[in-house]
């Protein structure tokens, strides 16, 4: 029997009143990585209720006391990024150098945001009236609820919490169900920092019971949530009907443009790293590849060489490129949407086929597929895994029309040498992050976050755009 792992709720380790789940490993179904706790809806109650009651003196606790928390958590991430990034790798599948680099950027997260904490620095406005003094300041939220996916299960859910406390707000942190294991390892971390009892809570459990209790409650200030777009905006619905502020990171579908000029080595290590690192299981990932007439054909067979030779096994294994798909349910419609593609007239090009390996989990081959159009439902509505499709265009102008016509918005990428076409595609496509000569997925940490159209709602993550989500302004007026 693997070991169980509690809740982490008012300052105390506590055994959650539904029935612990386990945690398999996707690279191994036979290996437990343990067996976690579920929150009732009464225990995520009770977290809020000790966050609310936390946060009075967590934010009262003076700036240095808050920083050198801050920095502690980041030191130990970065100090512990072999072992954790393993345990990271084992419970979600993403090859162990990923996963080792995930929880470093999660370390560099807490320490950026220990940073902020110093400089909160209010301003002073000029009156319009003589003799009256203005200044704006920012204050915490109160409560945030923090609910993280899956595919990153310690870096976006860093990304959120450590804003938050930076800026004096509590957390009630639920991760993805799937994931529990990297939640619980960080929550310990960070309940030996000395915070008020309180100000950080764990409810691993269910979206249905534990995450419908966050969200539908009127006593948290504030809900940032990143998952579908479906659950997204049943997030949106839930906290309207209370007027609690929200923050929605949610689908994707995003594209790799590749002109006719692109040095040919950038264009398809971009579009390997962009559609199939982690697997393809990324927001940010490039499903859709638009390339020109005058190189689509040499692109197509340098990157299909190039899937030949990436290894798929386990994500602790030597040698591992890309590692198991996260879930049953997850390779289940990996393998729906090969069908769908096929039955469109989409021409596979590469890979779609089950993996064996010398263990039993959750592998298929990348894929690539040829000869699709924009209109078909594979290039319509995102595919969380290592699928990418082909969409051969005349030129730029069509190459940009295509990337456009999407519901979505959250990263686009050009691979060209032209300086023309590189600062038209800045300012004209139409998403929250564009990179040149970059893949696709691959952000960094002091910059804001987020997309347009439906791939985001609310203002955006991460660098000092974060305080616009987690804080509150006050505007103070004073005739001396």
């Amino acid at each position: 029997m693997s070991q169980s792992y509690a809740l982490y709720i008012g300052g105390e380790w506590v055994k959650g009143e539904n029935a612990a789940l386990p945690n398999r490993n996707p690279s191994d179904l036979n290996d437990i990585v343990g067996h976690f706790d579920q929150a009732s809806a009464g225990q995520v109650k009770q977290a809020i209720a000790a966050a609310r009651e936390a946060q009075k003196a967590w934010d009262k606790t003076g700036l240095e006391a808050r920083y050198s928390a801050l920095m502690a958590i980041g030191n130990e991430l970065i100090t512990r990024k072999d072992e954790l990034g393993e345990l990271l790798s084992r419970e979600e599948g993403k090859p162990l150098v990923e996963g080792k680099g995930e929880v470093y950027r999660s370390g560099q997260f807490f320490h950026y945001y220990a940073a902020e904490v110093l400089r909160q620095i209010d301003d002073r406005v000029a009156s319009v009236r003589p003799g009256v003094e203005i200044e704006t300041r920012r204050e915490p939220l109160g409560v945030v609820g923090v609910i993280s996916p899956w595919n990153f299960p310690m870096a976006t859910a860093v990304w959120k919490i450590a804003p938050a406390l930076a800026f004096g707000n509590a957390v009630v942190f639920k991760p993805a169900n799937l994931v529990p294991a990297s939640a619980w390892a960080l929550t310990e971390i960070i309940s030996r920092q000395g915070l008020p009892p309180g100000t950080f809570n764990l409810v691993t459990g269910s979206g249905r019971e534990a995450g419908e209790a966050l969200i539908t409650s009127s006593h948290v200030h504030a809900i940032t949530f990143t998952g579908s777009l479906e659950v997204g905006r049943r997030v949106a619905a839930a906290t309207a009907a209370n007027l609690v502020k929200c923050q929605l990171e949610m689908g994707s579908k995003n594209a790799l443009i590749v002109l006719d000029d692109a040095d040919l080595d950038v264009a398809v290590d971009a579009a390997f790293a962009g559609a199939y690192s982690g697997s393809g299981q990324k927001c940010t990932a490039s499903s859709r590849l638009i390339v020109t007439e005058g190189v689509h054909d040499e692109f197509v067979a340098r990157l299909t060489a190039k899937l030949a030779d990436a290894k798929v096994g386990p994500a602790l294994a030597d040698g591992t490129v890309i590692g198991p798909i996260a879930s049953d349910s997850q390779l289940a419609a990996n393998r729906r949407w090969v069908d769908v593609a096929l039955q469109e007239g989409a021409t596979l090009a590469f890979g779609g086929k089950d993996v064996k390996v010398g263990s039993e989990g959750y592998y298929m081959q990348p894929v690539l597929f040829t000869d699709t159009t924009n209109d078909m439902t594979i290039n319509r509505d995102e595919v969380f895994g290592p699928v990418a499709c082909v969409i051969r265009v005349p030129d730029y102008e069509a190459a940009l029309t295509t990337l456009n016509d999407t519901n979505y918005g959250l990263t686009a990428g050009l691979i060209t040498r032209s300086l023309h076409w590189a600062t038209d595609f800045k300012a004209r496509a139409e998403t929250g992050c564009v990179m040149v000569n970059l893949a696709t997925a691959g952000t960094d940490y002091h910059v804001p976050f987020g997309g347009r159209k439906d791939s985001s709602f609310g203002p955006r993550e991460q660098g000092r755009y974060a305080r616009e989500f987690y804080t509150v302004v006050k505007t103070c007026y004073t005739k001396a």
